[in-house]
């Protein structure tokens, strides 16, 4: 085949989107003639599609001399700006700052207006948000959209308008802001945006979603992000990401198999690409959550490892793995150190529930309730259902611990309502459990059961092995009646009995969702219920007994 056929197949393969047989008959043309900066753009955004960067990055700079030695200003500046933009995820600002430079001087060599001056403003816009000056940011992109509009670009209309959907959610003001990107959904599923804009669009959107707990939202993009990627089979650069965000949607919702799997290929087969090496640390972090949360603690380890060598923070995740394994200590130094770097609401209510839970476990009554007091403001300023329910289950759980039933009662119902109507079935029976321990602390042994019963049978179905122990721990002759417990009250026998296998203050803490303080308070009246002098004697009095 000729250079000239080559060329005639490769334009036709690209706007079908069958971006192998587009870039391999480009890149066969481009070997048997001279390419015109126009045709090397597409070959560059073929090599992008299939993950080939550093084939993307040459064939653009070769478009930008061309476009120069044509006298085509515009392009020249268009190519440097997505030059420097490749460079800036790459991770390398230094490069890129040299590209916005020169498109940038470019542009002010050029007598009149152009919509590139728009696509200039996304590295100022993009910095302000990474700086947290979202009024700012919201601003610019603003004035980015209405040049779009104006010269006819949807591409920088519409990556404008989704930064300023995020920039509006950011400071609060979510419904304003979820307008904007409800309609960006619009406009990217129609197929209005170019191939590297709509996946940018995508994995952006969602990613802001997850982070501002728009659950719903999240779910219909990746919905939509999916399509997309089926549609075209042979495209690699946004499919990392498209699992990893499959498999957040799949885990909360109690498919762990089906997450597990899809976590796998992302860090497996997708690897190619600035997007998908990004993609890699989420991948693994979403593994060690499942490992986790089946007890599968070498694996979960594993995973947080590899997650934290591709960069990505495996925090709330590890903290909470070392406090099942009973080192309180190092989870509380890890999660007060990841809570102290993060500085942006929205980052921090990520890890708050966590914190709750492990300085619970230390005996920090105190901080875990200012930290739920924060999160109950998060939750107020920016309107999800997902960050109410996680404030909830937060007040709950400190309620509970603080020794105020009837209190932790009356939020841990909103909690369960509002995960059953997320659709998250782990989340829901993690907070029937604790309900079930406050009904008991009433003495509603009835309903304690029942709870309990419920939460367990969730348990089993997901595979969730320490919270089917930890529940059958708390359900162990749960109706013995009051002479075969020597008239300890049903709490004060479940610290007895966790006591008695040898498990400290600290884990007994942990197990039963209460204060270390508390757990010593019961062990105190246990000692002058029982007529024993010390924790080996009340043990040994349980096995005697018994009573374990």
């Amino acid at each position: 085949m000729d250079g000239l056929a080559e060329l005639d197949q490769g334009r036709a393969a690209y706007t079908a989107r069958a971006w192998s047989e587009a870039y391999r008959s480009l890149a066969g043309a481009d070997r048997s003639m001279v390419l015109g900066p126009g045709d090397l753009e597409l070959l560059a955004r073929s090599a992008y599609m299939l993950g080939q960067d550093d084939d993307y990055a040459d064939g653009l700079e070769r478009a930008h001399r061309g476009h120069l030695d044509g006298g085509d200003a515009e392009h020249a500046i268009r190519c440097a700006f997505w030059i420097g933009h490749h460079w800036l995820f790459r991770g390398e600002p230094v490069r890129a700052s040299g590209w916005f430079g020169r498109a940038q001087r470019l542009l002010d060599e050029r007598a009149g207006e152009c919509v590139e001056r728009g696509y200039l403003l996304i590295p100022v816009w993009l910095q302000q948000m990474g700086d947290g000056d979202y009024q700012a940011a919201c601003t610019l992109t603003a004035a980015a959209a209405e040049i779009g509009e104006r010269f006819g670009d949807p591409d920088l209309t519409w990556l404008a308008r989704d930064e300023q959907g995020r920039a509006l959610v950011q400071q609060g003001r979510v419904t304003d802001g979820l307008r904007l990107v409800d309609e960006v959904l619009v406009v990217a599923s129609a197929g209005e945006l170019s191939p590297i804009v709509t996946g940018i669009v995508y994995c952006n959107t969602i990613a802001f979603c997850q982070d501002a707990y728009q659950l719903q939202h999240a779910r219909e993009w990746t919905h939509a992000l999916t399509r997309w990627c089926e549609s075209q089979p042979e495209m690699v650069a946004h499919n990392g990401l498209c699992l990893v965000h499959r498999a957040e949607v799949m885990q909360l919702r109690g498919e762990w198999s089906e997450a597990l799997g899809e976590a796998r290929r992302a860090a497996g087969r997708f690897t190619a690409g600035v997007l998908n090496q990004l993609a890699c640390g989420k991948a693994h972090y979403r593994q060690g959550e499942i490992h986790r949360l089946r007890g599968e603690v070498g694996e979960a380890d594993q995973a947080y490892r590899e997650a934290s060598r591709c960069g990505y923070d495996p925090q709330p995740g590890l903290a909470l793995l070392r406090l099942s394994q009973g080192n309180s200590n190092a989870a509380a130094a890890a999660i007060r150190r990841a809570v102290a770097e993060r500085t942006q609401p929205l980052e921090r209510a990520a890890l708050l529930p966590a914190y709750v839970e492990i300085v619970l476990a230390v005996g920090e009554l105190d901080r875990a309730t200012a930290a739920c007091r924060e999160l109950d403001d998060i939750a107020d300023r920016h309107g999800s259902d997902l960050l109410r329910a996680m404030s909830a289950q937060a007040a709950g759980t400190v309620a509970l611990a603080a020794g105020d039933p009837d209190a932790a009662l009356a939020v841990l119902r909103l909690a369960w309502r509002q995960w059953h109507q997320l659709d998250a079935p782990y989340e829901a029976a993690a907070v029937r459990v604790l309900m079930g321990s406050a009904c008991r602390s009433l003495g509603d042994e009835d309903t304690a059961a029942l709870e309990l019963g419920a939460a367990r049978a969730v348990f089993v179905e997901l595979e969730a092995a320490p919270d089917v122990a930890r529940v059958d721990a708390l359900l162990a002759d749960s109706t013995a009646d009051a002479a075969d417990t020597c008239g300890l009250t049903a709490r004060e026998l479940e610290v007895l009995r966790l006591a008695a296998v040898g498990k400290s203050n600290r884990q007994i803490a942990v197990v039963l969702v209460i204060s270390e303080h508390t757990v010593a308070r019961h062990l105190r009246n246990i000692y002058v219920k029982l007529g024993v002098p010390s924790r080996t004697a009340a043990s040994a009095f349980a096995f005697e007994h018994r009573l374990v």
